[in-house]
């Protein structure tokens, strides 16, 4: 009957929104060691994809809206990595709302998987953002990396908590979906192709990632440290620079927001829509 109706082997949004949450009490129920792993792979996964990012809006030959366009296409490599490879991404697993509102799992299940995995993906994402430091990437292009990390990092850091929060609501209801496409999919390509457009058009709109910011911004910190706190990259003083208060406030404010965006607008949405009046 899907394949009727909507003209190709992919399942249709019902069947979407039972393997979601069929999904969320597996991730519920995942034991803590391979929750964590896959949780920090998911953190080095975004960072690959951020790195990407970071070339592309380095170029300073590119116009606004082709480097904010090709650089969010360049970042979804860290969500396919994530969907196709197999890792736990904290805003992706908002989802496991459904379950919950289905009374399939508790609140605490859901609250154990949440804070384990976005603690994993902070360690993931900053332990690379360590290795790419050491690995001298930063300097390519006469520090041009290096400079623009820092320039993103700070303007992260210098937003309003209000403009912070909207952008990670937007963000993460672009990211849900493209987790919830991805799951109507039954090859890779499918896969690759449902993440690539919601992906990038966060991205291009400058929307909050709580996990791409676990890169960025201890990134900029360690350039910082190892360049006078931004003198020789292009940042102005030691006033101008990224630190671990103001990551802090960004990731706490942030992170709230990508709550809202993916647990409320997205997973108790469809949870209305298909779960509720399911038969029991």
């Amino acid at each position: 009957m899907s394949t009727e109706l909507f003209g190709s082997d992919a399942y249709a949004p019902a069947q979407i929104a039972r393997r979601v949450e069929e999904a969320g009490v597996a991730k519920a129920r995942m034991a803590l060691v391979p929750l964590a792993m896959l949780g920090l792979l998911a953190g080095v996964f975004i960072g690959f994809g951020s790195l990407l990012f970071v070339i592309v809006k380095a170029d300073a030959s590119l116009g606004l809206a082709t480097s904010q366009l090709l650089g969010g296409a360049v970042f979804s490599l860290g969500l396919v990595l994530v969907v196709v490879a197999g890792a736990e991404l904290f805003t992706g697993n908002n989802l496991l709302v459904m379950a919950w509102a289905d009374g399939l799992i508790g609140w605490r299940a859901v609250a154990r998987n949440w804070i384990v995995v976005c603690l994993a993906n902070f360690a993931g994402a900053a332990s690379l953002a360590l290795a790419v430091y050491l690995s001298g990437h930063t300097e390519m292009g006469n520090g041009a990396i290096g400079r623009t990390v820092v320039k993103i990092a700070l303007a992260k850091q210098d937003l309003p908590w209000e403009q912070a929060f909207v952008r990670g609501v937007l963000c993460n209801v672009l990211v849900c979906m493209a987790v919830w496409m991805a799951m109507a999919g039954r090859s890779v390509i499918d896969k690759a192709i449902a993440v690539v457009l919601p992906v990038s058009a966060f991205v291009a709109a400058g929307f909050e990632h709580s996990i791409a910011n676990m890169y960025l911004m201890p990134l900029a910190m360690l350039i910082q440290s190892g360049a006078g706190a931004g003198v020789g990259v292009g940042v102005g003083s030691v006033d101008a620079a990224v630190t671990v208060g103001g990551m802090a406030a960004n990731l706490a404010v942030v992170i709230a927001g990508n709550l809202v965006g993916g647990a409320g607008l997205v997973s108790l949405a469809y949870h209305l829509i298909y779960r509720r009046e399911k038969p029991r």
